[in-house]
């Protein structure tokens, strides 16, 4: 039996190791069992903030819509709580450790790895892309002709905004101009990809559209002040656009008769950028709002608590266009769950989720990332942080750069104590929530010992998984992440930081030596 369960494994790993060109999809005809595809994705949306999730000061009529007369998931994560990782992962269908470069944020995307659009494409699908694909990164030193979400219609822009913020992209009129360019009866996948809730704000924007701050609701890793009340405002009217560019492309739909045979999936790539939240292994920061509606499909008003995870969109999209699943992708398709009439768990051993995180954006000494792995079941979450001495949002001296600027940030580095040091403070090796009394996953059990047993019950779990996916951070490899070029550019380099430091000593008659850092075993 273990020499049977080795070769599987290694079947697997030689498998996901197989080229695009190894994949002859066949182009097929058009029929009702292979419905267009709407891939709607906001930029930074918190799981939370809709009203299909329980907000009652972040109005989504339209996502509300789409979990009326479809499906809500109550458990969808993305593997990587940054934006490049997170649309690699959901390209490929591959987990953020199977991605190589792409598993950092500002790499390199390696078009070795098959993508679900070009796979569509072959077999007969027109494709596109709007507004914010695969990115930021370098996806032509890959190899990628185009961005792997797929060709891009951006020719339409637009000044009817709600906030100076928000994109230009007429997002509708462009996903027009695509519904055009294909040929007549064609089944299409588009991606939709909005730049919102993205930073930066209108500054008062939520205020100025008639937010009251005493209607937001502040997360408890937020201190509850009115300028934090502010910011959070501010997102909503981003969060509020969004949804409205949502209602307009479903009447665009409906008029021309594809409404009712497309499955439009919405979604985010992780949570809210704020502290706490965005690129950090943390509940709001991974955790996803899910929706899909395909009348031909799925029946509405169902909500399931199957564990899903953002590989699982490319094998599901090539089961709904007829194909298999190509022989790279680790995830599962959710047709069946899609097609099923039950809500709840559908299946069984969907119970659990394993994320991860290597480097995001740079400014530790030698712009060393931070690594993390973390399983998430229904009750708990566990997380390793594999270097508890590194600064988890940045070294302080390079203003937290893994958090994005914005006026919460600021108060959350003026006010020091306890929210400084929960978003910004370095982390034990080990932590622990109990979702269940704490879902916001803020206060760590990990050092309790009536937890210690089911702590090493989820580690060996997680580890598993990663050693049969050869995650290399788990097999002992992890300096590799480390070595991946970074393609941002060195404004916020660790270096660059040493490099100021050393003319401004200068400057004032002082000799500094920055001297090398030492190196790490991974």
């Amino acid at each position: 039996m273990k020499k049977i369960l080795i070769f599987i494994l290694q079947l697997g790993a030689f498998a996901t190791a197989l080229p695009l060109q190894s994949f002859a999809a066949v182009a097929l005809p058009r029929t009702p069992s292979r419905p267009n595809i709407v891939f709607f994705i906001f930029d930074d949306w918190g799981w939370r903030d809709s009203g299909a999730y329980g907000s009652t000061w972040v109005k989504t009529p339209n996502v509300d819509r789409v979990a009326r007369e479809g499906v809500r998931f109550t458990n969808a994560y993305t593997t990587n709580p940054k934006c490049s990782p997170c649309r690699a992962t959901v390209i490929t269908g591959r987990n953020t450790w199977q991605l190589e470069e792409a598993a950092c944020h500002n790499g390199i995307f390696q078009s070795k790895f098959a993508g679900y659009p070009d796979l569509l494409e072959q077999a007969g699908y027109a494709v596109g892309l709007v507004g914010k694909g695969w990115g930021p990164g370098d996806f032509k030193a890959g190899g990628w002709k185009r961005n792997p979400a797929g060709p891009i219609f951006d020719e339409f822009t637009t000044n009817e905004r709600v906030a100076s913020g928000i994109s230009r992209n007429d997002y509708v009129k462009n996903f027009e101009a695509m519904l055009k360019a294909r040929s007549r009866d064609q089944p299409f996948s588009f991606w939709l990809g909005l730049h919102e809730p993205h930073r930066a704000y209108e500054l008062n924007s939520g205020v100025r559209l008639g937010k009251k701050l005493s209607d937001v609701r502040v997360p408890p890793y937020l201190p509850d002040l009115p300028a934090v009340r502010g910011d959070l405002a501010d997102y909503a009217i981003e969060v509020e656009s969004g949804d409205a560019v949502l209602g307009r492309v479903i009447k665009l739909l409906e008029a021309a008769g594809e409404l009712d045979n497309t499955l439009l999936l919405v979604t985010s790539d992780h949570g809210m950028p704020f502290p706490y939240v965005k690129g950090q292994i943390h509940e709001d920061g991974f955790h996803l709002p899910w929706l899909a509606r395909w009348p031909a499909g799925i029946k509405p008003g169902r909500v399931v608590d199957d564990f899903v995870s953002m590989t699982d969109l490319a094998p599901t999209f090539l089961e709904l266009a007829g194909l298999p699943r190509h022989p790279q992708m680790t995830g599962r398709s959710l047709v069946s769950i899609l097609r099923s009439e039950k809500s709840g768990q559908v299946e069984a051993a969907r119970d659990a989720i394993v994320v991860a995180k290597e480097r995001h954006d740079i400014g530790r000494p030698n712009d060393w990332g931070y690594p993390v792995r973390a399983i998430r079941t229904k009750e708990f979450l566990y997380v390793r942080n594999y270097f508890p001495d590194r600064w988890p949002a940045g070294n302080p001296e390079t203003d937290f750069g893994n958090v994005d600027a914005s006026p919460t940030k600021e108060i959350v580095k003026a006010i020091g104590g306890y929210y400084y040091e929960l978003s910004l403070g370095k982390r034990p090796a080990e932590e622990f929530y109990l979702l269940e009394s704490d879902p916001a996953g803020v206060n760590n059990v990990a050092g309790d010992p009536a937890f210690a047993g089911k702590m090493r019950e989820l580690a060996d779990r997680m580890m598993t998984q990663l050693r049969a996916e050869q995650d290399p951070r788990a097999l002992g490899k992890g300096a590799i992440f480390d070595s991946y070029k970074y393609v941002g550019g060195s404004a916020k380099s660790y270096e660059t930081w040493l490099k100021a430091q050393d003319e401004k000593a200068s400057a004032a008659g002082k000799v500094v030596k920055s001297g090398k850092r030492k190196n790490e075993v991974p």
